[in-house]
């Protein structure tokens, strides 16, 4: 994991809960192998399920994982398009401002 992009509050939950951090990312691990979708298409649906969280560093987090296994960003924004009629127009639009704002920084 690249830690550019871990932001500072993740970084101390690292710190002071190694345990906790260890068993959720082998949960992760678990649950990626299992699974039936190739990697991009498995970001792709975090994607989507981070924007209807609206949950901003996942969504920035799986924008650049979905276009690191070879998603377009034209894919990437499809799915926030998509969200306007599920999630509602402002989590849409504040989607695309974080999707915009990783592919500028890329």
């Amino acid at each position: 994991m690249d830690d550019a992009y871990l932001p500072q509050v993740y970084q101390q939950f690292l710190g002071r809960f190694p345990e906790v951090a260890e068993a959720q990312g082998a949960l992760a691990q678990v649950v990626r192998e299992r699974s039936p979708f190739d990697p991009r298409t498995d970001r792709l649906l975090r994607l989507a399920m981070a924007i209807g969280a609206q949950a901003e560093g996942a969504v920035r987090s799986n924008v650049r994982k979905a276009l690191e296994h070879g998603a377009t960003l034209d894919e990437v924004r499809a799915v926030a398009l998509g969200a306007i009629t599920t999630c509602g127009f402002p989590t849409a639009i504040a989607a695309m401002g974080w999707i915009e704002e990783v592919a500028e920084a890329q």
